[in-house]
């Protein structure tokens, strides 16, 4: 008798019978190659995440700074505006302008340096100051305090252009209120000064940037303390320690991370402030308000010399970079020797 296929053991379907499942491909290997794509996702998924911030930081800062950087070697001025292959090679030349004290364009910017380091130490000075006497005139329980504290951040919280815009109404010489107020109705002034020009001006631009910037020291100064255990301030109380040992032992102490990168911001915000002065003074500052924010801008869209305001940011750059490097590299040693 003749046995047929079906009838055999284990032959009952061939290997190409589609309804057997496929034999596995390999051990080890089968188990692998599903969990693959699955490592993939998981290691690729925070570089993908951080995709989108990375592209848009290329190209907002990283490719215009690299621009910059390219125009400062050449001479780009309006007449190669429209075609910046045209422009001649500068070479080094901007940087040697800029940078020659005795020329007019180097004691310019020599000058508009000192003045916007003075204005950015005294801003950043009393802008911690003021934002760490908020801060602890908050801690304490009085009635009224959530609205004082509204209050206080009402300046960080406006527009920039609508809060420097009221300034300038208020310091104009024949209408505005602060002559109105000195002058008329307390008589603390013979005649209504100039604030906008002037000697004045530098006292205008501090007072408007104060205003700007000790909000936001006061909103980190006070997150600062209230992580702040009470603990200390309870064990020090008694001690015997008054209000004013207790904040040079324990208040300063335990908020020196946060004032390290606290004065670090406001220093770079404050150096780098171009709203301000544009908006209070317009396209041209006075000489005693020349921060080197408006002086690169007047080198470069007002007198139509791109090259040369180039190699002024560069330099800034460049500066700013040194002056972080140095403050971390102190702030660091002296947190490890703590």
């Amino acid at each position: 008798m003749v046995v047929s296929a079906t009838s055999r053991p284990g032959g009952g379907r061939g290997s190409g019978d589609p309804g057997r499942p496929p034999p596995p491909s390999g051990g080890r290997k089968g188990r692998i190659i599903p969990r693959l794509p699955v490592r993939l996702r998981r290691l690729g998924l925070p570089y993908l995440l951080i995709l989108p911030a990375l592209l848009l930081e290329l190209l907002v800062h990283l490719i215009p700074m690299l621009i910059g950087i390219g125009m400062s070697f050449i001479k780009l001025t309006q007449l190669y505006i429209r075609n910046w292959s045209a422009a001649p090679s500068a070479g080094w030349s901007n940087y040697h302008l800029a940078v020659d004290f005795n020329a007019p364009v180097g004691r310019a910017l020599l000058h508009s340096f000192l003045v916007t380091v003075a204005f950015t130490l005294i801003t950043v000075a009393l802008s911690w100051f003021f934002g760490m006497a908020g801060a602890v005139l908050m801690q304490g329980e009085f009635r009224g305090r959530g609205v004082l504290r509204a209050l206080f951040l009402v300046p960080y919280a406006l527009p920039v252009y609508a809060g420097v815009i009221t300034w300038s109404f208020l310091l104009q010489r024949d209408s505005g209120l602060v002559n109105h107020v000195l002058v008329d109705q307390l008589h603390l002034f013979g005649d209504k000064p100039f604030w906008l020009i002037g000697q004045n001006s530098f006292a205008s631009i501090v007072v408007v940037s104060l205003w700007r910037w000790w909000p936001f020291a006061f909103l980190v100064l006070m997150a600062g303390l209230q992580n702040i255990p009470r603990d200390l301030y309870e064990a020090s109380a008694i001690d015997g320690a008054g209000w004013m040992r207790q904040l040079r032992s324990v208040t300063l102490p335990m908020l020196r991370p946060v004032n390290q990168v606290l004065v670090l911001v406001l220093f770079l915000w404050t150096f780098n402030d171009f709203n301000t002065p544009y908006v209070l003074f317009g396209k041209t500052a006075p000489q005693e308000a020349d921060l080197i924010s408006i002086h690169i801008y007047q080198s470069s869209f007002v007198t139509w010399n791109f090259g040369t305001g180039s190699a002024m940011s560069v330099l800034l750059l460049l500066f700013l970079l040194l002056v972080t490097a140095i403050y971390l590299l102190i702030t660091s040693r002296r947190r490890s020797d703590a």
